[in-house]
């Protein structure tokens, strides 16, 4: 169905010319689900925008053929792209909240893209829309299509994004990252969906995502990017039953789990190599534990090395014995308890109630109660994972505690930081406080300022909470703390913009990190980062608590990161705890019907489909 053949696509970016995608070749057959898998920067989303022709204006194509079907999408004049894309190719977009018109309401949003594609009009299309809401899990759609896009949690806009793309009846499906800021149950709940939109209409799908466990339940063909390459490709049973390449294989290595949470993950060193480089050897080779010396000299090419298995590492090449893949082995001692604290954060009856707007004027006609009698302790030097389906009222406890509501909300209750209820606290006290307590987004593009510099960034709330640190110390600090997240020095002086969305999250982790706090709400942390980053971040967050004794509010949807960071688990629905205890005894025998649903939705590395 698609067909890409030499697929180059170049970014005048300065100071240098990037290659973003270097020779990209593959098939996708109708019906099929081709996963793109790889680090974030690798070329996974600039091969979507390729595909559609959505470059950014200093984006070209340089070489290669497009083809869907038999039509040749680089030879079609801009109109008639329009034609295809959303219609004949649909796409959901990584980031929700910048593929949204803000100013518009989401069912106008939905209505249009009906009407431009297909033949319904007017009520008929809103029908359609209210109908498509309902089947990617939004409660009450009839009320909610009404809604503007700042009115909803990530995860509502991303099941929005979702429905507007597939109520436009593509043939064809680019889905990047489409279930990131998820939910395990409505994530169960859209791949099915997606899975049943295939067996009705032969819908061919271009799976761009981090998180392995889904490429295992969904894909019938993995490719592996790595710096604008394909460095592996193969049939999804055969990649995760024995992958070949190096960087595959520390990729499955370094996966969170139960058994690996007493010792750091397998992180990858280092990161992807800048795409302006002209590469003389393997580009992963800086990176890989078993180069060898003609690895630096020698560009490996995509060599075939069984029917529909291909791998480009020496290795691998005619003749050569490449070592067996040996699968990550489960720990050898059980897991031994954090060393805790006093306790740090105690919340008591916390209520948080939305007013509810209507009419011309904007007035208050009712009441939404998005947290209800929610009370916890978290101890100092642990981590408290928060955890349940979108819009349970996760995001807006902890933004409730970082005292980011105050003036859109009515919150009653206490949240006491080492004895100061922080409800409280005014002026100076409040801002001091502040410095022990920050908050990671899980939004790292709308939390970043657009305007600022990385190094800024970072800087801006050092100077404003600790006055004491001068110029140098702070540039000595940020350098430091750049390095350990994961972020080149040169990075320092780029914008926001000119990042991926899980390099943004590094800065977004790095900024909260600046001002050495006491305690951290983590709002998904890791939901934007590929597999061997979110390894990175966790053994960094892991190695900064033992040191610094930090503490956690850690609020993810990521049930294999709740097993191996935390602590406890508290478990919320509708505005609620509904199970509360220590993270073994409530991921492994829950007592609530709902904390059974959740494990029950989460994917595993099991045998993939087959048909």
């Amino acid at each position: 169905m698609l067909h890409i053949e030499d697929l180059r696509v170049e970014l005048d970016a300065e100071p240098a010319l990037l290659r973003a995608i270097d020779g990209l070749t593959l098939s996708i057959q109708r019906g099929e689900t081709f996963a793109l898998v790889g680090e974030s920067g690798c070329g996974k989303s600039m091969t979507a925008l390729a595909l559609t022709r959505l470059l950014p204006d200093i984006g070209r194509i340089s070489g290669g053929r497009i083809r869907l079907d038999e039509q040749d999408l680089l030879d079609l004049s801009e109109a008639g792209m329009r034609g295809v894309r959303g219609g004949r190719i649909g796409m959901i977009f990584q980031e929700p909240s910048t593929s949204l018109n803000p100013v518009l309401r989401v069912g106008e949003q939905i209505v249009e893209a009906i009407e431009a594609h297909t033949p319904l009009r007017g009520a008929a299309a809103r029908a359609k829309a209210i109908d498509w809401l309902r089947r990617v899990g939004i409660p009450e759609p009839e009320r909610r299509i009404d809604e503007y896009p700042f009115r909803m949690s990530g995860g509502q806009k991303q099941r929005v994004m979702i429905a507007m793309t597939l109520a436009a009846e593509p043939e064809f499906l680019i889905a990047d990252e489409p279930t990131t800021a998820l939910d395990v149950t409505i994530q169960a709940q859209i791949l099915d969906l997606l899975r049943d939109l295939q067996r009705e209409r032969g819908l061919g799908m271009l799976l761009i995502t981090h998180d392995l466990a889904v490429v295992a339940d969904m894909a019938h063909r993995v490719a592996l990017m790595y710096a604008g390459q394909i460095v592996e490709m193969a049939d999804a049973a055969e990649f995760f039953a024995g992958p070949l390449h190096p960087y595959a294989q520390a990729l499955l290595r370094a996966l969170p789990d139960a058994a690996h949470r007493d010792e750091p993950l397998a992180a990858i060193a280092g990161s992807v190599p800048p795409l302006s480089l002209r590469f003389e050897g393997c580009r992963f080779a800086p990176r890989c534990d078993r180069a060898l010396p003609e690895c630096t000299s020698t560009v490996p090419p995509l060599m075939t090395v069984a029917p529909g298995r291909d791998v480009r590492c020496v290795l691998h090449r005619p003749g050569a014995l490449a070592p067996a893949y040996a699968p990550p082995r489960p720990a050898s001692s059980a897991p031994s308890a954090m060393t805790a604290g006093k306790s740090l954060l105690q919340v008591r009856d916390l209520n948080v109630r939305f007013p509810l707007k209507g009419g011309l004027l904007q007035r208050t006609t009712g009441h939404f109660d998005a947290v209800r009698d929610v009370s916890f302790d978290l101890r100092s030097g642990t981590t408290l994972a928060l955890v349940g389906e979108s819009g349970c009222g996760k995001t807006t406890t902890g933004k409730a505690i970082v005292q980011l509501l105050r003036t859109s909300a009515t919150i009653t209750g206490q949240a006491l930081l080492d004895g100061q209820d922080l409800f409280t606290l005014q002026g100076d006290a409040l801002r001091s406080a502040r410095r022990r307590l920050q908050i990671v987004f899980q939004d790292p593009f709308a939390s970043l300022n657009p305007r600022m510099r990385v190094f800024e960034l970072l800087e801006e709330g050092m100077v404003a909470l600790l006055p004491d640190v001068d110029a140098a110390q702070r540039r000595d600090r940020i350098e430091r703390l750049a390095e350990r997240v994961g972020l080149r020095r040169e990075a320092l002086e780029r914008f926001p913009h000119e990042f991926s969305g899980g390099q943004r999250q590094r800065i977004a982790i790095a900024r909260a990190l600046a001002v050495e706090p006491a305690l951290i709400v983590c709002d998904e942390p890791t939901s934007a980062l590929d597999v061997s980053v979110q390894a990175q971040i966790l053994n960094l967050l892991r190695e900064l608590q033992r040191e610094m004794g930090l503490s956690y509010l850690f609020i993810t949807h990521n049930i294999g990161v709740v097993s191996y960071i935390a602590d406890e688990v508290a478990v919320m629905q509708a505005g609620r705890i509904v199970e509360h205890g220590a993270c073994a005894d409530v991921l492994g025998e829950p007592r609530h019907d709902y904390t059974r649903t959740l494990l029950a939705s989460v994917p595993r590395l099991a045998p993939p489909v087959t048909g």
